[in-house]
């Protein structure tokens, strides 16, 4: 599918300890969609994936590298790339994993997507989409958390946790990236409430995740905590300002 009539497209592939990964995705993304360029965004790997980035960087000039000093979490990697790109003048900007489990694939499905939205999601949770390779016990967390996340957010999107995804450069710009504190994976939905909120439109299409087969999963316990908490919070606070709206709106004189 020709990406013409969206502009510039760039993809931000953040990594850390992915050396095995790394050429293996760029290669399927690049014969995937050819138009789209790349932009790797490397947390200092001990592994030496920032070096092979830079390998893959000098023989094809649509790959791109940022080397950031330390591993400082999955947001802060996508707020900088994301602020490069939009330095760049990019009109699209989009997330993706480099372990395989997002398949370049099926980035059309969320390029044709994005010609009626300003946010689109690939989701797993919603008719057509599907995980392989999970036990029942990590799909029914990743459920749960979307379920808790839509209960208490208050949000339509079924999978707001997911990281495969396409955003307008307006969007980004909307939602003020400046703004953005988090910095673990509860960043995806950080953003998909931020752009709600905005009043802009998101999307989800269906997509086929599979687990990856090499390397290390960054998903813990400890993040997965965080996550939950941080949700918390933002629920709570939300909660209690929609009640002091409420009151605020309450006319004079009522109950009484």
């Amino acid at each position: 599918m020709s990406v013409d009539d969206l502009g510039r497209v760039v993809m931000v592939v953040p990594t850390y300890n992915e050396a095995d990964n790394l050429p293996w995705i760029i290669q399927r993304l690049r014969r995937a969609q050819p138009d789209v360029d790349v932009l790797v965004v490397d947390d200092r790997s001990p592994d030496g994936t920032g070096e092979i980035a830079d390998a893959l960087a000098a023989q094809d000039p649509q790959v791109r590298v940022l080397h950031r000093a330390t591993k400082a979490g999955l947001g802060a990697a996508y707020v900088e790339g994301f602020g490069w790109a939009l330095e760049q003048g990019y009109d699209v900007i989009g997330e993706m994993d480099a372990d395989g489990s997002h398949q370049p694939e099926q980035l059309h499905r969320l390029l044709a997507a994005l010609r009626e939205a300003d946010l689109v999601v690939g989701a797993r949770w919603i008719p057509g989409g599907s995980v392989v390779n999970w036990p029942w016990t990590r799909q029914a967390l990743s459920r749960g958390g979307n379920l808790y996340v839509r209960l208490l957010l208050g949000i339509p999107v079924r999978d707001a946790t997911s990281g495969f995804r396409l955003f307008r450069r307006s969007t980004l710009e909307k939602i003020d990236l400046r703004a953005v504190r988090s910095t673990g994976y509860v960043f995806q939905t950080d953003l998909v409430t931020r752009a709600l909120h905005a009043g802009l439109t998101v999307r989800e299409v269906p997509i086929e995740f599979v687990e990856r087969v090499r390397g290390d999963s960054k998903m813990t316990g400890d993040v997965a905590r965080e996550s939950l908490l941080r949700i918390t919070q933002w629920g709570v606070a939300e909660r209690t300002q929609q009640v002091r709206r409420a009151v605020r709106r309450r006319p004079r004189g009522a109950g009484r």
